[in-house]
């Protein structure tokens, strides 16, 4: 019977401090409603591990934030999509991350669909500005809308004595052999949206013939789906595709020979997303993670870290940097998500057949 009144004891006082240290932290911006139990339980495990697939700077800013208002140590490392997806799946519910932070929704779906991620009914989802913003059963969460398209260096355009090129059909001309750069879909979920959206546009064996004349033009295939961008104001890639946010980013750095194109047929979109891994080692860190990646107290740091994607919660201000560029988050397709989720995989090795298998040395994959 001591050991018993010892025991209840101990745990009295264990759950005290854990209220007091949740009293006593500050919740940051939008955080005002989630439980406090919640995070006296994730302050009780004291750590999280983050794998990121948004870009570096982002990455650290929204962790080191995260553990400064909580006390929790984060861990993270920044990873493709593509690279989390494998990754996740050899460890196939024994995952050495927590939580997936950033980078485009397909291979978060595909995920889903194998039975990698938690559900979880996130408090802070209500602010989110549309369904198509979140998975139905809590399995992923959107936290910012990028918009897919080509960025060019308009001095090596000029030199060439070449047009930039308007639509998608254009990116086949003989004269841009050599000039375009993608990302390789084996690693980044860019080129997975980009297989998604011209099967959706153009149905599947027209698209699947559209990227054999494609890849006639290609130069590189990078690993990052912002591989391309980061190489056009140099010169070194003439006309890259990726998301337009990538080249915003590239012009404030000072490179203003490129320009930003939208496709004239029309473009789709990634939601850069977040999620819970099933079997987690620190499950209430985790789902604290989820609420703070919904809140403008982490996404709106995405606008001082480099990152100028349009936010999907209603709570958040737009990043300032993206107003001058006039882009119109909403002059999109009707992307298909459910299809991307049932078929992206089918497709991505639906493109590397049709291109003879991705193993030559302009598929990089370090």
């Amino acid at each position: 019977m001591k050991k018993l009144v010892s025991l209840l004891l101990a745990l009295c006082l264990v759950l005290g401090c854990c209220a007091a240290l949740a009293d006593d932290v500050v919740p940051g911006k939008g955080m005002e409603d989630v439980d406090p139990a919640l995070l006296a339980a994730a302050q009780e495990e004291g750590e999280l591990i983050v794998y990121g697939s948004c870009e570096e700077e982002y990455l650290a800013a929204a962790c080191t934030h995260f553990e400064e208002l909580y006390g929790i140590k984060v861990r993270y490392q920044r990873l493709s999509t593509g690279e989390v997806q494998a990754k996740i799946g050899e460890e196939n519910g024994n995952p050495s991350g927590d939580v997936w932070f950033g980078g485009t929704n397909d291979p978060y779906n595909e995920c889903a669909k194998d039975g990698l991620l938690m559900a979880y009914e996130a408090t802070n989802a209500k602010h989110l500005t549309g369904a198509q913003y979140r998975d139905p059963d809590g399995f992923w969460y959107g936290i910012y809308k990028g918009i897919l398209g080509f960025m060019v260096n308009t001095e090596e355009l000029a030199r060439l004595g070449l047009e930039a090129p308007a639509g998608w059909d254009d990116l086949l001309k003989p004269e841009y052999a050599g000039l375009i750069w993608l990302s390789n879909p084996s690693t980044a979920g860019t080129a997975k949206l980009v297989i998604n959206t011209m099967v959706q546009m153009k149905g599947h064996d027209e698209a699947m013939a559209y990227f054999v004349e494609l890849d006639k033009n290609i130069q590189q295939y990078t690993k990052s789906g912002s591989g391309p961008s980061k190489k056009v104001g140099i010169g070194e890639c003439v006309i890259g595709i990726g998301f337009l946010h990538d080249g915003i980013y590239q012009i404030l750095q000072g490179y203003d020979n490129i320009a930003l194109i939208i496709p004239c047929e029309g473009t789709s979109y990634e939601i850069g997303s977040t999620a819970i891994f099933e079997g987690c080692e620190h499950e209430a860190a985790a789902k604290l993670w989820i609420e703070y990646a919904l809140s403008p107290e982490c996404v709106e740091g995405a606008d001082e870290a480099g990152s100028f994607q349009f936010l999907v919660l209603d709570n958040a201000e737009q990043p300032a940097a993206v107003q001058p560029f006039g882009l119109d988050p909403e002059n999109v397709i009707d992307y298909d998500f459910a299809d991307a989720k049932e078929n992206t995989s089918k497709y991505v090795a639906d493109y590397i057949e049709a291109l003879g298998g991705a193993h030559d040395g302009r598929f990089k994959t370090e």
